[in-house]
């Protein structure tokens, strides 16, 4: 079974964090945090802020690890290491996903998350202010 070793982004702003949902793929519509997969000889935060580049076109800088986690799905098992980070230019446009919102604690189950995300959910859940 394929091994994916990825890094998400918890973008942070105002006390609200930016979920994207899903423009492509197998989990097409679903919610998640943006980020992608780590190539040779990149370090995580160096993939984070290339992945949010290429997929929201804005420049990040990532502020604190905030968890690792393991998901396995039927057809590949998900390594994932998070990061909180704040947008340090621009503004995020929808390169590789069809909608973008910004969510409080509150609004954190309002959206349908794609599963290994929810491991994140209950993360801000216990770190973010209401």
């Amino acid at each position: 079974m394929k091994t994916l070793n990825v890094v998400a982004a918890i973008i942070k702003k105002d006390n609200k964090i930016l979920a994207t949902k899903r423009g492509y793929g197998e989990f097409i519509n679903m919610w998640e945090f943006p980020g992608g997969k780590i190539e040779n000889n990149e370090t995580k935060e160096d993939a984070l802020i290339r992945e949010i580049k290429e997929e929201l076109d804005c420049t990040i800088k990532p502020t604190k690890f905030a968890l690792d986690l393991e998901y396995q799905y039927p057809s590949f098992y998900l390594k994932m290491s998070c990061f909180e980070a704040v947008i340090v230019s621009g503004t995020p446009k929808l390169l590789e996903h069809n909608d973008a919102r910004w969510l409080s604690k509150s609004q954190l189950d309002d959206v349908n998350w794609i599963p290994a995300d929810i491991t994140i959910i209950d993360y801000l859940k216990e770190t973010m202010d209401d």
